[in-house]
């Protein structure tokens, strides 16, 4: 189950360089998708490793049941 608490907080750091979370269940896997408002800031995002940890911690969730999609994955076509 989502912290909503947890997650408002980090959601809020995000806002703060410009970015949005949205977070997602979907049976046992987590989804969260950032995606990047017009004023983002390009190099504060951390590495998707270390982004899976913080949301591990803050959604109390084995770090392997969460995917996770930046930005550039989508400029990608991925």
């Amino acid at each position: 189950m989502i912290d909503t608490e947890r997650i408002e907080a980090l959601a809020t750091s995000l806002a703060t360089d410009g970015y949005h979370l949205e977070v997602t269940e979907r049976g046992s896997r987590v989804s969260a998708v950032i995606t990047a408002g017009p004023e983002a800031c390009e190099d504060c995002l951390v590495p998707k490793d270390f982004m899976r940890g913080i949301l591990a911690n803050a959604l109390g969730a084995d770090g392997e049941e969460i995917d996770i999609t930046y930005p550039a994955d989508n400029s990608e076509g991925n």
